[in-house]
């Protein structure tokens, strides 16, 4: 809902969105009061972060009731159930596939090709080669940046989800998550057939040059040694989400489709191209993919369009869309 919200503030004019905060805020100063001591009690019990993000979602949901109504409200809120529901559940069973492929597959079987391949693809250089280059020249806080722009793609998938049920209605929130169902019962067929993990697996010095006080550390060290575990038949510790495949990268495959389900608002779009770019770099600097992942997630999110919206791309019309659409024309 935060992103969401943000996506909103950066889609519409100002006009349709801060400004007439603005203005009540003016008009009625114990509003700015409630909002301040909200926000505040939220950092003390918990963290600032979190009051941010809560505070927003806060202001955003009764702005609203207050714009839109109780019953238009409450037609939202059901427009995003199904799809959420249905991402839900879709995850679950994403989550049960991944183990079930690593443990029949060996998982690394093919990351001898992929980095051959990414050796032509990058004139004799290789993504470890590159990254650490990187922890050499950049301060962590770089690499901290790249933390942050990697792991802001899963809210990003709820905004997108939030906008097009909210705007389109539920049919259009449910074949988005569709199509990013799609795009990963396709990868666990790719990686079923040619699994791979990601240069981090090959390179033997990984673990000694890559910031040790990075969340990626930690993941990549729990990846590798619960894909290994799997492999020898041995179950989790516990059950949670953890991802094994590299090829194709579905880290650029979804955002792609985001930007797809969202093209109608430029600003947005915009927005969303230059995140991507962002988002390669973070890739690759976190040495999670190799650069034919990128390309192979990028022809996977292609194929899926075309899969689940043929009808959009040759003719042009989408039913369930508009050209222009303000932030006042919420449908009740």
């Amino acid at each position: 809902m935060f992103v969401a919200t943000i996506l909103f503030v950066i889609g519409f004019p100002p006009s349709e969105t801060v400004i007439p905060l603005g203005k009540k805020i003016q008009r009625e100063k114990l509003r700015l009061i409630l909002i301040l001591a909200y926000a505040f009690t939220l950092g003390w019990l918990f963290s600032w972060s979190a009051s941010l993000v809560f505070t927003v979602d806060a202001v955003a949901v009764l702005e609203f009731y207050e714009r839109c109504g109780a019953r238009a409200l409450r037609h939202a809120a059901a427009r995003i159930g199904l799809p959420a529901l249905y991402l839900f559940l879709g995850f679950v069973l994403i989550a049960a596939y991944n183990l079930i492929v690593v443990s029949i597959r060996f998982f690394a079987a093919y990351d001898l090709f992929f980095y051959r391949a990414d050796l032509w693809l990058l004139r004799g250089n290789s993504v470890s080669e590159i990254v650490h280059w990187g922890t050499r020249v950049f301060p962590a806080s770089f690499f901290q940046f790249l933390e942050f722009i990697y792991v802001s793609l899963f809210p990003l998938i709820g905004a997108c989800l939030i906008l097009t049920s909210v705007y389109f209605g539920w049919r259009r929130g449910v074949q988005f998550v569709g199509s990013i169902l799609m795009a990963y019962y396709i990868t666990f067929v790719v990686f079923f057939l040619w699994p791979s993990h990601g240069p981090y697996y090959l390179c033997q010095d990984h673990f000694t040059h890559f910031p040790h006080d990075l969340l990626t550390y930690g993941a990549q060290k729990s990846t590798i040694a619960t894909a290994q575990g799997l492999w020898q038949h041995i179950p989790p510790p516990r059950i949670r989400f953890q991802y094994f495949v590299a090829f194709p990268c579905m880290h650029i495959a979804q955002p792609l489709i985001i930007l797809w389900y969202l093209r109608r608002w430029r600003r947005i779009c915009m927005t969303l191209a230059a995140y991507n770019l962002l988002l390669v770099v973070a890739i690759v600097g976190l040495e999670w993919h190799y650069v034919s992942d990128i390309l192979g997630g990028i022809l996977l999110a292609a194929l899926v369009i075309f899969m689940t919206a043929a009808d959009e791309m040759w003719t042009g019309k989408n039913a369930l869309a508009r050209d222009n659409i303000s932030a006042s024309e919420v449908p009740a």
